[in-house]
C-alpha cells in the first residue's frame, strides 16, 4: 500500500495573508467551506498569525466570532492555527497567565491544532502555549523557524525538535517563512529529524524563492508525513505551492494524498473570484523574487520596507536596505527572521541607512532584543553595540517571562464595562489601542470596515479607472487608478496603485475642512525643522508617547519623544541640551519627517 501525504490547507490564512494582507472577509470563506470540508485535507488553516489583527483593525470582524462560525461550517474538519509562542498573536511576551487564557479560549472556540514558533526558536518561549495546549487537550505542533546562517545547522534544528518531543509536542513542523529551504537541505533536515524523532513531521515552505515545490518533493522522499499547500488561486509569489499541483505529483510518484480533484478545482474557482474583490490589496512583491536568498528578508516586509522609503522619497535605496539588513542580523547574533525579529532588523537598517551613521539611533525593541528580553539569541551579539544601545543595564538570561506579573486581572480592569465577555478582555490584550477602539465601537454600533472597490471599477466612476506618471522631487511614480468610493458629505475615498503597491487617499469636502479649522479640531501643518534645536524623525511613523513638555530642561540626548513605525518603536532624542520652547505633537499623531515635532531653546 503507496504511503499517503497528508496535506494542510492555508488558503484561508496564510494564502490570504501572504497575497492580498490579510483582508478576506468571512462572508468570501463561508460559501466554499462545504467544499473545504469535504475535499479530503488533513487540517484547514483558518486563524492566527495576522488574521486577528487584520480582523480587529481592517475588516471590523469580531475575530473569536470567525472562529466560532468557521468552526460550525467545518465540522469535520480540523482547524489550525499559528501562534507565536509567548507573543501569541502580538509583538511582545505576555505573561503565563495571558498565554494560557488565550490558548484556551481558542481551544474552546474551536481550534484543533496550534502550531507554535518563537522567531528566536528559544523553546523556553514555547513552555507555556504548548503545556496550555496539551491541557485543552488539543494537537500541539512545536516549530523549527529554519533560516540559513553561520550558526544555523541541521544537527541544531534536530536537537530543538528532540527538546519539543520532551515538552510534550504531538507533532514537529518545520517553517521556512522566507522560502531559504533548497531541496538538498530539505532532504537532509527530514532525513536527519526522521532518524532522531518518532513524531509525524510537517513542512511550510513559501514559495517566495521558487523553490518550495521542489524542496517539497524531496521531504516526501525523505520521508515526510505532511506538507503545506494553498490552492492555485491563492499558491505562488509569496505564498505556497498549488494545491492541485503537489496532488499531481504526487499521486504521479506513488503516494496517496486523499483530496478529491473535483472539490478541489470547485474551491479554486470560487477563491480566484474572490481574489479579485481585494485587488487594491495587491503588492507588487506578489511574485518570485529570488532576492530573498541575499537578502533572507521575507516578501510581506518586502513590501513593509517599500512603503516606508518610499514615504520619504528613498525608494532608491532599498538596496542599501538589503544591503544593510544581512549586516544587522549579524550584529544581533543572526535571529531568524520572522515576526517579530524581521521587523526588528528590517526597521533598524531602514535608520542605520537613512541616518547616515550605523546605529546613531536605535528602536527600543533592538535595545530590549540586546538586552534577552526576546529570549536568547541563536549566536554571541555585537558586545560593542550591546554597551552602546543598554549602557550599564543588565542582560537578563531567564526565561523572559519569567520577569513578567500576571496581567489578566489588571486588563479586566482597565477595560471595564466594554468588555462583554473573557474573550473581548484577549482581544484587548492583543491590541489594547486598537482593541479598545473596536470594542467601544462594537458596543456604540459604529463599526466600518475599511471600503472595497467594486468588483468593476467603472461602476463607481467611469473617469477614475486610468493610469498617468507622476513625478515629485525628481522621483517618478506609475499610478493606476482604480476606483472611487461613493460620495459623502465630509470625504471621499480614491484608491490605486502607487508603482504596483495599494494606496488609499482620502479627501475631505471643502465645508468638512473648514468646519474642522474652525472648530481648531485639527492642528495646522507642522514646520519644517530647521534650526539645531528642533527636533525631527528619521521616518514617518505615530505618536505613542510624548516624554517632555514645555519649560522642562533638558540634556542632549535625553529622550523627547517615542515613535512607532514598522510596529516598532524608538525614542527620538535631544539634538541640544536647552529649554523645551514647544511641543508640537501630541500622542497618535501621525509624523513625517523633516517636520519640526519639539522646538527646545538652547
Amino acid at each position: 500500500m503507496s504511503k499517503k501525504i497528508h496535506i494542510t490547507e492555508l488558503a484561508l490564512r496564510d494564502g490570504n495573508q501572504s497575497l492580498i494582507a490579510t483582508r478576506m472577509r468571512i462572508e468570501d470563506m463561508l460559501p466554499i467551506c462545504a467544499d473545504l470540508d469535504k475535499a479530503g485535507y488533513w487540517s484547514l488553516e483558518v486563524w492566527g498569525g495576522a488574521t486577528f489583527d487584520s480582523c480587529v483593525r481592517f475588516l471590523k470582524e469580531d475575530p473569536w466570532e470567525r472562529l466560532r462560525t468557521l468552526r460550525k461550517a467545518l465540522p469535520n474538519s480540523r482547524l489550525q492555527m499559528l501562534l507565536r509562542g509567548q507573543n501569541l498573536l502580538g509583538y511582545r511576551h505576555y505573561p503565563d497567565d495571558v498565554v494560557e487564557a488565550f490558548v484556551a479560549k481558542s481551544a474552546e472556540n474551536g481550534i484543533d491544532v496550534f502550531r507554535i514558533f518563537d522567531a528566536l526558536n528559544d523553546v523556553r518561549n514555547l513552555e507555556t502555549a504548548i503545556a496550555a495546549t496539551v491541557k485543552a487537550g488539543k494537537h500541539a505542533q512545536g516549530t523549527l523557524c529554519y533560516t540559513a546562517s553561520p550558526v544555523h545547522t541541521v544537527a541544531g534544528f534536530v536537537e530543538m525538535a528532540k527538546q519539543l518531543v520532551d515538552m510534550g509536542c504531538h507533532s514537529i513542523a518545520i517553517k521556512d517563512m522566507a522560502g531559504l529551504l533548497t531541496p538538498q537541505v530539505t532532504f537532509d533536515l527530514v532525513s536527519a529529524l526522521k532518524k532522531e524523532i518518532d513524531l509525524p513531521l510537517f513542512l511550510h515552505s513559501h514559495y517566495t524563492s521558487g523553490m518550495a515545490s521542489m524542496c517539497q518533493l524531496k521531504a516526501v522522499e525523505a520521508g515526510i508525513d505532511h506538507i503545506d499547500t494553498a490552492i492555485s488561486a491563492f499558491a505562488g509569489g509569496t505564498s505556497h505551492p498549488p494545491t492541485e499541483t503537489m496532488k499531481a505529483v504526487l499521486e504521479a510518484a506513488g503516494y496517496e494524498t486523499g483530496l478529491d480533484a473535483q472539490v478541489l478545482e470547485k474551491i479554486a474557482s470560487h477563491l480566484r473570484e474572490v481574489r479579485g474583490k481585494y485587488h487594491q490589496f495587491e503588492s507588487a512583491y506578489n511574485g518570485v523574487d529570488t532576492q530573498v536568498l541575499l537578502s533572507q528578508v521575507p516578501g510581506g516586509m518586502m513590501s513593509n520596507l517599500a512603503n516606508q522609503l518610499k514615504e520619504q522619497g528613498a525608494l532608491d535605496r532599498i538596496h542599501e536596505v538589503f544591503a544593510e539588513i544581512p549586516r544587522v542580523r549579524k550584529d544581533l547574533g543572526y535571529p531568524p527572521l520572522v515576526t517579530p525579529s524581521s521587523q526588528i532588523v528590517g526597521t533598524q537598517a531602514v535608520l542605520n541607512v537613512l541616518s547616515g551613521a550605523r546605529y546613531d539611533t536605535i528602536t527600543n525593541e533592538v535595545k530590549r532584543y540586546l538586552q534577552g528580553h526576546y529570549g536568547a539569541a541563536p549566536a554571541p551579539v555585537d558586545e560593542t553595540l550591546r554597551k552602546r544601545a543598554i549602557g550599564k543595564e543588565d542582560v537578563i538570561e531567564c526565561r523572559p517571562a519569567d520577569l513578567l506579573s500576571p496581567e489578566l486581572e489588571s486588563l479586566r480592569a482597565k477595560i471595564g464595562d466594554d468588555a462583554k465577555c473573557e474573550e473581548d478582555v484577549l482581544t484587548y490584550a492583543m491590541f489594547p489601542d486598537v482593541g479598545m477602539s473596536y470594542l467601544q465601537n462594537r458596543n456604540n454600533g459604529t463599526l466600518k470596515p475599511e471600503a472595497l472597490l467594486p468588483a468593476n471599477a467603472s461602476t463607481a466612476s467611469a473617469s477614475v479607472a486610468h493610469e498617468f506618471k507622476v513625478t515629485v522631487h525628481g522621483e517618478t511614480y506609475d499610478i493606476h487608478v482604480t476606483g472611487v468610493s461613493p460620495s459623502s458629505d465630509s470625504e471621499r475615498r480614491f484608491y490605486m496603485t502607487v508603482d504596483g503597491e495599494p494606496e488609499e487617499i482620502t479627501l475631505e469636502s471643502t465645508a468638512a475642512a473648514e468646519a474642522e479649522a474652525a472648530s481648531d479640531s485639527k492642528p495646522g501643518r507642522r514646520p519644517r525643522a530647521t534650526a539645531p534645536g528642533h527636533v525631527t524623525a528619521t521616518m514617518p511613523g505615530n505618536v505613542v508617547e510624548v516624554l517632555v513638555e514645555e519649560g522642562q530642561i533638558v540634556a542632549a540626548g535625553d529622550p523627547v519623544l517615542v515613535i512607532e513605525a514598522m510596529k516598532m518603536e524608538t525614542e527620538i532624542k535631544a539634538p541640544v541640551a536647552g529649554k523645551i520652547a514647544s511641543v508640537l505633537v501630541k500622542k497618535g499623531d501621525r509624523i513625517t519627517p523633516t517636520e519640526m515635532l519639539v522646538d527646545i531653546q538652547s
